[in-house]
């Protein structure tokens, strides 16, 4: 059985990647209101920054920072994927583990997390998330799509609105200018 290590920083920021078990699903742009809520109630009980966030059709990509002194956003992440898997009706096929262990066929078990190591690493991810709906074909440009905190970064001057769009490619921690 594989051992899982994961990286805490109490007070520590990380970019996390979390997906739909089916990937061909795109529950989470379907549903974005129950998506947004869960998040929004998991934040009231176990307060994170969001420092920045896409959510994709089947996986979302974020970063987060904790709270000083805090570092269990393993207990965040469970708490989401329940609270926005109870505003589902129960219609997913499910295997006999899932079956035996009374689990919902909503989300992969695990996610992917990495820390934040300083600013570069930092601008790097933050470009990562905002640009991958362009990445995955949904948008021409990075501003079509409107499950992202782009919007938020382009109002507080850090991005321009056409940043990455219309064939241009960027490496992570590129600008478009």
């Amino acid at each position: 059985m594989p051992d899982y290590h994961r990286n805490r920083v109490p007070g520590g920021t990380y970019f996390f990647t979390v997906n739909l078990l089916d990937r061909r699903e795109c529950l989470l742009v379907e549903h974005i209101d129950a998506f947004r809520e869960s998040v929004r109630q998991v934040r009231a009980r176990h307060p994170f920054h969001i420092d920045a966030w896409v959510v994709l059709p089947d996986h979302t990509h974020c970063i987060w920072t904790l709270p000083p002194g805090d570092d269990d956003y393993s207990a965040r992440w469970k708490a989401i994927k329940i609270a926005f898997a109870k505003t589902l009706p129960k219609t997913e096929r499910l295997s006999a583990i899932r079956k035996r262990k009374g689990e919902r066929g909503i989300w992969q078990r695990r996610f992917w997390e990495h820390t934040i190591r300083d600013e570069r690493d930092y601008a790097a991810h933050v470009d990562y998330v905002h640009i991958n709906p362009f990445k995955h074909g949904l948008v021409k440009r990075v501003s079509g799509w409107p499950y992202s905190s782009f919007h938020r970064f382009v109002e507080a001057g850090i991005y321009p609105l056409d940043w990455a769009g219309d064939g241009v490619t960027l490496k992570a921690g590129e600008r478009d200018e």
